[in-house]
């Protein structure tokens, strides 16, 4: 059965990103032909779950969206027609999980942001969580976890560490 990964970036001390969104502390790790096993990740899912700002935020850069080869779900509240693989869907978390699982091959990417990350772990929804823990305090940002998320206890399935300093851990969510 198709697992939910959530497979994200961090600040040592939690955040996402700095204040406005900043991402520019991702450059401290960024090192020329070093993917961090992200092309082997998303070679194993068939759909990418993504909320709306993170998915805009990607667009309003003028970025190619990364996973247009997969059917992508971006989370929102505004009804919007389909763009050919990408859907936006305004409907419950837990049936579009539920079908993405029982037709699917492959894992299914959860990408964020925040308000997704910490809706589909209130939830119950991620399976497992890829790490990445870029080796910097920002102090104040978008924090990766919220207040409230339900206990979880956590299996971790692999760690690895990088000579750019970044450390991934790799997690299973023991579901109780």
């Amino acid at each position: 059965m198709p697992k939910v990964i959530l497979y994200i970036s961090c600040s040592l001390d939690g955040y996402l990103a700095g204040p406005e969104n900043d991402l520019s502390f991702l450059e401290k790790v960024h090192i020329a032909g070093e993917d961090y096993g992200y092309t082997t990740f998303v070679d194993g899912v068939d759909s990418v779950i993504v909320g709306r700002k993170t998915y805009q935020w990607v667009i309003d850069q003028g970025f190619e969206y990364p996973h247009a080869d997969k059917e992508t779900y971006i989370i929102t509240r505004n009804t919007r027609e389909s763009e050919g693989k990408r859907h936006f869907y305004t409907g419950d978390l837990k049936q579009l999980v539920a079908e993405l699982k029982n037709r699917g091959s492959k894992d299914i990417y959860c990408d964020g942001g925040a308000e997704i990350v910490n809706l589909m772990l209130k939830q119950k929804l991620i399976d497992e969580i890829i790490l990445s823990v870029v080796p910097v305090i920002l102090g104040d940002g978008t924090p990766l976890f919220k207040n409230g998320l339900p206990k979880s206890e956590l299996t971790l399935l692999n760690s690895q560490s990088y000579a750019s300093g970044l450390v991934q851990l790799h997690y299973q969510i023991n579901q109780s």
